[in-house]
């Protein structure tokens, strides 16, 4: 028997027959046996979930000879027309074949006929979105005033791809996927039919691996039945559609509780030995995990959650008492997402082998968090690997307006200080608020010299709040002159920045608290003639260095691009 008679010979002929999609058909019904028929409607959903079925059984409701009813009698004329494909007015069309504007013109025409025979004129649309633009636009007109009488039903599998203009002229109704105990009650109804002996197992392999489509799972069963015969053995089910027996599973959890990685290879090669589907398996696998952790968190429990057999349910709990929960929920999930990248790999066998190493070496794995407390309690020692914390944070110092801001500032000491031993650097948004956490600074290190370097890091230590106001900090020097600090601009366009009323504000405030209330800030312009060399002039002042001159020739290396140096 093939896929295709078995198809055929049972497809449902009343909304009753219809496995699955009980609101839809619930609605539909009503609608048949009321007249409120809507102008269009639009029956999206995967494959296989019956869209092109109840719009047949509800043009057959509509134009049953004993109409206005909820279900069609499937004995007067009209019915058996319908059923066998040949009435008149019922036109079941194909999107793919007929989707361009010549198409939908020729439709337009043939809807301003009244119906021949029938009390509608219903056309089914197949596929609907592979229409064109052009077809859309030439039927949003008819599908929002018809003629009387004419119904239109459009079947897709991708909704998403209908304009919105089309989608608000129909009634949309979203099939679902059929639950996997439906899928399997609805195959064992036909084995009885058909009078096959079967195996429960068997049957929910089929259902599984059907995936929500009745359609899928007839076929499945068409080519189960040709391939075993007069009964449905679940071994021979598995053998067919190459799906990993329970043994295997076992067999796995033994490898991975024992650590044994060797041992996870070789049953993965046996695995791949027997041409299993590496989709299905991966879907098993993460079926076993999620029946191991919930029989491990809530025992008997779960058992109504579980779609297991008696044996299968103390076989799995038994494995699952020999995992932690938490090494049993990280298989899970880890299975879960590796799914796709396994089956879409350039490598799939070797991506599956990674993740059973993995689940297997799990255990093995440092756990952070009882190694926190130890970890902070030994003392730390700076290495390559672990870079030295950086200095805290210097405690706050009296305001400017405070006797001990008002005594004299010592006398400036200038010295280089390196940029490594400044504190990390942070570079909050313009609109940053400081730390509430962090000491507000005010002043200088009482410990340290008062200097131009001093100076910047003083200003870093504000959270960001002179970077902000003071454009260019980076690039600024300065130089103390009595009680005035002289801020050497390298560029013009800095300098004009710094001239503004704001910046040179916010400078001259920021100067007084490091420095004292009675400083004074000048800006130093640097030439402009030494700002606005050429690239020409750059690069023969490169050229006639000795230095470079000395790479190049041991390197025999050449210039390439020439940048004027930036200071600091």
């Amino acid at each position: 028997m093939s896929a295709a008679n078995l198809t055929a010979k049972y497809r449902p002929r009343t909304f009753a027959e219809v496995a699955g999609q009980d609101a839809v058909k619930a609605i539909l019904s009503r609608a048949a046996e009321t007249g409120r028929v809507a102008p269009a409607y639009l029956f999206s959903g995967t494959r296989g979930v019956g869209k092109t079925t109840i719009a047949r059984i509800f043009a057959k409701a509509l134009n049953c000879e004993k109409a206005p009813t909820a279900e069609p009698c499937n004995e007067c004329a009209h019915c058996r027309q319908i059923t066998a494909g040949v009435a008149p007015d019922v036109i079941e069309i194909d999107g793919a074949s007929n989707r361009g504007i010549d198409d939908a013109r020729r439709l337009k025409e043939d809807i301003g006929y009244a119906p021949i025979e029938c009390r509608y004129k219903i056309f089914i649309i197949d596929e609907a979105h592979m229409l064109t633009r052009e077809a859309f636009n030439a039927l949003l007109k008819t599908l929002e005033e018809p003629p009387a009488r004419v119904t239109f039903i459009l079947a897709t599998t991708e909704a998403h791809k209908f304009p919105a203009t089309i989608l608000s002229r129909c009634q949309h109704y979203a099939f679902k996927m059929l639950p996997q105990a439906e899928i399997a009650a609805h195959l064992e109804k036909i084995l009885r039919l058909e009078n096959v002996d079967f195996e429960t197992g068997a049957v929910q392999i089929i259902a599984r691996r059907a995936s929500g489509s009745v359609r899928d799972g007839m076929s499945l069963l068409g080519q189960a039945l040709a391939f075993g015969g007069t009964r449905l053995a679940e071994s021979e089910v598995r053998g067919f559609l190459g799906l990993a027996g329970q043994d295997v599973f076992f067999a796995l959890m033994e490898v991975l509780q024992a650590r044994d990685l060797p041992g996870v290879v070789l049953l993965l090669r046996r695995i791949l030995d027997q041409g299993l589907d590496l989709g299905f398996f991966l879907r098993e696998l993460s079926g076993c995990w999620r029946n191991m952790f919930l029989l491990r968190q809530a025992g008997d429990a779960a058992l109504s959650a579980l779609d297991l057999s008696a044996e299968e349910a103390r076989a799995w709990g038994e494995w699952a008492v020999r995992f932690q929960p938490g090494h049993i929920h990280a298989c899970w999930q880890m299975t879960l997402e590796s799914q796709r990248r396994i089956l879409t790999s350039m490598e799939p066998a070797q991506a599956l082998e990674l993740l059973l190493l993995n689940l297997a070496s799990l255990p093995d794995l440092v756990d952070m968090e009882t190694l926190a407390p130890a970890a902070s309690s030994a003392p730390r020692t700076p290495s390559a690997a672990t870079p030295p914390r950086p200095a805290p944070r210097p405690a706050p110092v009296p305001s400017p307006t405070s006797p001990a801001a008002s005594r004299p500032a010592p006398a400036p000491s200038f010295r280089a200080e390196s940029r490594a031993e400044a504190e990390p650097e942070t570079e909050p948004g313009d609109d940053a608020e400081p730390d509430p956490a962090a000491p507000e600074v005010t002043g200088p290190d009482p410990a340290a010299q008062p200097d131009w370097g001093g100076f910047v890091e003083f200003l870093v230590r504000k959270n960001g709040q002179a970077e902000s106001k003071i454009p260019g900090l980076r690039q600024l020097s300065g130089a103390l002159e009595g009680r005035t600090l002289v801020v050497h601009c390298p560029t013009s366009y800095l300098a004009n920045r710094l001239s503004a009323p704001e910046c040179l504000k916010a400078l001259t405030r920021f100067t007084r608290e490091y420095f004292g209330p009675d400083m004074s800030v000048r800006l130093d312009r640097a030439p402009e003639a030494q700002q606005r060399r050429s690239l020409d002039e750059l690069r023969t002042e490169a050229m006639e260095d000795q230095g470079v001159r000395r790479v190049l020739e041991s390197f025999q290396a050449k210039v390439l691009n020439v940048e004027p140096r930036r200071p600091g």
